[in-house]
């Protein structure tokens, strides 16, 4: 395990997971799982403040599926392991050290940055980016 976190939590992350990613399959959504990851554990750039996958999930303006109402409903099993697998520390390319991810309007690439940091790659409808290693040491 990579971060401490609660039974509510579990369902949380794989619930954000679901919510961002249902259409892109597993690996999106543990790509998802990643990012947010991430975040608790990154204390650098506007996550200084993030200590657990609540303050990750709930920061202002960061993740659009909070909305939805995929994160609404209780997790599957599935959805759950799925959280847990990122949890104990599975990583996955482009995600590996991305802080941020979007999905582009349809029929346009990704940007080369995104809140002016480095792209790092896409996964079906998602490009994700990463600071430079030396502005957030924790996710290198």
């Amino acid at each position: 395990m990579i971060v401490k976190y609660t039974t509510k939590e579990l369902d949380l992350l794989a619930r954000i997971m679901r919510a961002e990613a249902l259409a892109e399959g597993n690996l999106g959504m543990l790509m998802v799982g990643n990012v947010v990851i991430n975040r608790v554990l990154a204390n650098c750039l506007t996550f200084k403040n993030i200590r657990s996958i609540t303050d990750a999930i709930y920061q202002p303006n960061q993740f659009v599926g909070t909305n939805s109402s995929l994160f609404q409903s209780t997790p599957t099993t599935t959805e759950k392991n799925l959280a847990k697998r990122v949890i104990n520390g599975e990583y996955y390319h482009p995600a590996t050290h991305a802080l941020w991810f979007y999905a582009p309007a349809s029929g346009t690439s990704c940007k080369s940055t995104w809140y002016d940091q480095n792209y790092s790659g896409k996964y079906k409808g998602h490009c994700f980016y990463k600071p430079d290693p030396g502005v957030c040491a924790e996710i290198y």
